[in-house]
């Protein structure tokens, strides 16, 4: 298939792209590669897919209509993996504005190119922090998600929000994917491992939030590309028993479809460190502070829908993946 891939610069995108690009597929991957972290970084990444013959990166941000209009109407894209986004739940209390230009703009301009290219199905990243508020664990599709606690995660659900009514009013078959807590090779600096391991190689004290009282559904990033991969080839369909007077979030009587994807295990924070510690060989100097504004005491994924959908659910135990993140930042970084 002939696959548009945005946010392909990112450490998800760069990893759906290589096992993309391996079982044969084309993918024309797109990103604005902006500053929120290391251009660098980026630029690494972008240099494992550049070499491939079926791979062609364009440099471009989804907020810019004209540019994806005419990308879309040029390209003719089989499928959509939309990844681009802008990420962070505590960047989202500093610079909303940017949430809003990406993740509301940018999915809009996602939504008008598929639809008038008629691509077959649009897959794309929602996020756990969609279910904000929410305490009834594990966290399920079929539970509301009205509560959000931060802007990152309204814009995720209003993303939600905008693909259904694609869905409902042009037959777009859409599918959200609410990832849980990615991590793994190739990851963010901003997220918890990264900074983690950082520190503590060079020997400075990590900010521990919520005064280490925290889990997270941590969930491997092949994992998770597994499970991008597996959904974007099974292009979603109405729920024939959809009722509503007694309407189902995750599914519609549209082609529209909303997926977790999570290790469906969730790791207490303390001992998410401990793991960390042991693969650097080093004892961590923690700073106990509160929850941060944002963020939640707790996440847990409920993947049955997944299962049964796609025929799959992560499984990489936490230690498996840190030691092969910790392995590929000794490389990286030389240290």
């Amino acid at each position: 298939m002939k696959i548009l891939l945005t946010g392909a610069a990112g450490f998800i995108g760069m990893t759906t792209t290589l096992k993309l690009l391996a079982r044969g597929d084309t993918v024309v991957g797109l990103d604005n590669l902006n500053d929120y972290y290391s251009v660098q970084l980026k630029r690494d990444r972008l240099a494992r897919l550049s070499s491939h013959p079926n791979f062609r990166f364009v440099q471009m941000d989804v907020a810019d209509r004209p540019g994806i209009e005419k990308l879309f109407a040029e390209e003719r894209f089989d499928r959509v993996i939309h990844l681009a986004a802008q990420a962070g739940v505590r960047y989202s209390l500093v610079n909303p504005h940017a949430y809003i230009d990406s993740n509301i703009v940018g999915f809009m301009n996602i939504l008008e190119g598929c639809r008038h290219s008629k691509v077959q199905h649009l897959v794309y990243a929602s996020s756990s922090s969609v279910y904000g508020g929410n305490t009834r664990m594990p966290f399920s599709e079929h539970d509301s998600v009205d509560h959000p606690v931060s802007m990152y995660a309204a814009t995720k659900k209003a993303n939600e929000l905008m693909a259904h009514t694609y869905s409902h009013l042009f037959g777009l078959p859409t599918t959200g994917l609410r990832f849980f807590t990615v991590y793994g090779p190739w990851g963010r600096p901003d997220m918890a491992l990264f900074l983690f391991t950082k520190a503590i190689l060079e020997g400075r004290p990590i900010d521990v939030f919520n005064h280490g009282q925290m889990k997270r559904d941590f969930t491997y990033v092949d994992d998770i590309v597994e499970g991008v991969i597996r959904v974007t080839d099974r292009i979603a369909a109405p729920n024939p028993q959809y009722q509503s007077d007694t309407p189902d979030p995750g599914t519609s009587h549209a082609p529209f479809r909303v997926f977790n994807i999570g290790n469906h295990n969730p790791v207490p924070l303390l001992d998410f460190i401990g793991a960390i510690e042991d693969a650097l060989g080093r004892k961590a100097e923690k700073n106990l502070l509160p929850l941060q504004d944002g963020d939640v005491p707790a996440t847990y994924a409920d993947v049955e829908a997944l299962t049964e959908w796609a025929g799959f659910a992560p499984a990489t135990d936490v230690r498996t993946g840190i030691g092969r993140f910790v392995e590929w930042y000794r490389s990286y970084y030389k240290v």
